[in-house]
């Protein structure tokens, strides 16, 4: 009443609030790697197990107030399309922190972009999706920015962590595909199971390996604080806001994850991005940007970083 009474329709109210919860998931997303870079001394497997079990326990209780139900009832009803998501996304989360741990958090958040290209492509193979020409056009170019952005990283850790990063990407393909086929509108019950997962998985290698369990009230906070923060918080945001926006303002807005996040090392941190990587970027920028604009009708399912 009080929008209504002061000239602006509820309808472009709620259009409003959608871009500011998008953008602002996007800003928590972006985090990401200033975290990962300011844990000292844990490595892949246990940053994600602190980072699961903060993310488990605050999803429970978002999903338990919102639904009144217990993530497992819904993920019941979801099935087997549920399970294969959570799993892709604990190699996503893995792949990504990997990633951010071995290259640089530009190189890392730019092929982390690639996943949309992916899902269309995994939509085409195993759902018979149609792919736009305009998308075939823009995976085309994107696949001409990563290999100049890859150029200059032939060997070593560089190398490992681009690696990491396209398949963290997949990872983040298959579990937007998973939901497709599985038909679910919502999904915070397949990340909460994601994050069930993580916890067993990354227990057991932590063990296999020998890594201790016990980390630093440093690195064991800010693990923690990035799951229920950084992933479950914006997840939120982006579940909220996403509801009401079409396909183009999402993908643009989503930009805000890429941007931004070697953005908060370079100031925090004084970290740097090499010129392959920078020019690589801008052309697989442009790939997204391009793809978004041109099918700018279509709403594409939610994708997580």
């Amino acid at each position: 009443m009080a929008t209504a009474l002061n000239g602006i329709s509820p309808r472009s109210e709620s259009h409003r609030q959608g871009v500011l919860f998008v953008f602002a998931a996007g800003v928590l997303w972006s985090t990401v790697g200033l975290g990962i870079r300011l844990i000292e001394d844990a490595v892949v497997w246990q940053i994600l197990l602190y980072r699961s079990i903060s993310l488990s326990l605050f999803l429970y209780v978002v999903i338990r107030s919102r639904t009144g139900q217990t993530p497992f009832a819904q993920i019941r009803r979801l099935g087997f399309p549920a399970v294969i998501a959570g799993l892709s996304l604990v190699a996503a989360y893995s792949g990504a922190i990997y990633a951010i741990q071995a290259t640089s958090v530009a190189n890392a958040m730019l092929l982390f972009a690639t996943a949309p290209f992916l899902a269309a492509v995994l939509g085409w193979v195993v759902l018979r999706e149609r792919v736009r020409p305009a998308t075939w056009v823009a995976i085309v170019v994107a696949i001409g920015g990563i290999a100049i952005m890859v150029a200059d990283k032939s060997e070593g850790s560089a190398l490992n962590g681009s690696l990491a990063a396209l398949g963290s990407a997949l990872g983040f393909a298959v579990f937007t595909v998973a939901l497709r086929w599985g038909k679910s509108g919502d999904m915070l019950p397949s990340v909460f199971l994601s994050g069930v997962f993580a916890i067993f998985i990354t227990f057991a290698i932590c063990q296999y390996l020998q890594l201790s369990v016990l980390l630093s009230p440093r690195d064991g906070g800010i693990a923690m604080a990035m799951g229920v923060f950084q992933v479950g918080t914006g997840l939120i945001l982006y579940t909220i806001g996403s509801r009401g926006l079409p396909a183009a303002e999402l993908v643009l807005l989503s930009l805000a994850e890429v941007l931004l996040g070697p953005v908060w090392v370079w100031v925090f941190l004084g970290e740097t991005a090499t010129f392959h990587t920078l020019l690589g970027g801008s052309v697989l920028l442009i790939a997204i940007v391009g793809n978004a604009v041109s099918g700018k009708r279509r709403r594409p399912p939610p994708v997580s970083g």
